[in-house]
């Protein structure tokens, strides 16, 4: 069991902690909706050009 007892110093480590913990949320939301929006683009353009094929 990991000893979380961080003394007086805990506050500014806990609220690092948090902060850190926000922003990789963040950063994974981001990078999750950018892939969506390229494979929508990548899935119109496919049709749009095996659309346009003889």
């Amino acid at each position: 069991m990991p000893d979380l007892h961080t003394g007086e110093y805990g506050v500014y480590i806990w609220w690092a902690f948090g902060i850190t913990a926000l922003a990789f949320a963040g950063m994974i939301a981001d990078s999750l909706l950018r892939a969506r929006k390229w494979k929508r683009r990548v899935d119109a353009l496919e049709t749009q050009t095996l659309g346009n094929r003889p």
